[in-house]
């Protein structure tokens, strides 16, 4: 082939990159879980917007028509589905997403700090990772730590979130979307000078703005988990 002919070859470039998804795993009967998903959706309209989700159909036998209705119908509830899990690559038909394998959790909860020096060794060696901000996360800015605390010297604006592995300390106003313990870290807390928050979680347990208590807002504030009940009590 003459050389004028030739087209010139480049490298195709890949990045790898990585993100918290969220992990729906549906129960019978499927329209009483649909309709919690309603409930949840009624309180805060655009939680999953943007968001990669999927769907674990381990705890449940559909056939490939009942898949494609559920999707579907999440899909109408502008939830799009990253890909499946937990279930036979068989039922999924040419128009669904891709079966996932390999999912994991993130190991917060194994994190091994390093060890210290033999003068240090009366330290506490259970401290986690953490991760400082000392700037303010803006609106639409979303921060993900999993590996451990998050503190924010500044504000959360609304429309931001911040989303750890363990506890959320915000120095200023948290107005955005504070989830903490995201990987079953019960024991994760949230602190924040100015409780204006869209929505707050810890280990998946959540409240909504409407849920907070008016006598809270705009106060100093702390949520935890007390069983399965996220309570939000003033700092002061």
């Amino acid at each position: 082939m003459d050389a004028t002919q030739q087209v010139a070859r480049q490298q195709v470039r890949m990045r790898g990159r990585s993100y918290v998804a969220f992990v729906f795993s549906p129960v019978v009967p499927v329209v009483s879980w649909l309709a919690e998903i309603d409930a949840t959706l009624a309180k805060s309209p655009g939680f999953f917007t943007g968001k990669p989700v999927v769907l674990d159909l381990a705890s449940v036998d559909l056939s490939q028509a009942a898949i494609a209705h559920l999707i579907g119908s999440l899909g109408e509830r502008n939830i799009r589905i990253l890909g499946i899990e937990g279930v036979d690559e068989s039922k999924l038909g040419a128009n669904m997403p891709p079966l996932l394998t390999g999912g994991r959790a993130c190991a917060i909860t194994h994190v091994e700090p390093k060890a210290p020096p033999a003068k240090d060794k009366d330290k506490d060696k259970s401290k986690l990772p953490s991760l400082l901000l000392e700037s303010p996360v803006r609106s639409g800015q979303s921060i993900v730590f999993a590996e451990g605390d998050v503190t924010v010297l500044g504000s959360v604006g609304s429309g931001a979130e911040i989303v750890a592995g363990g506890s959320i300390h915000v120095y200023g106003t948290l107005r955005g979307r504070a989830m903490a313990g995201i990987n079953g870290n019960s024991a994760a807390r949230i602190f924040c000078q100015k409780i204006e928050a869209e929505l707050l979680a810890i280990d998946g347990y959540y409240q909504t703005a409407d849920d907070i208590a008016d006598s809270l807002r705009h106060r100093p504030a702390q949520a935890w988990l007390e069983g399965e009940m996220l309570r939000i009590t003033p700092l002061n």
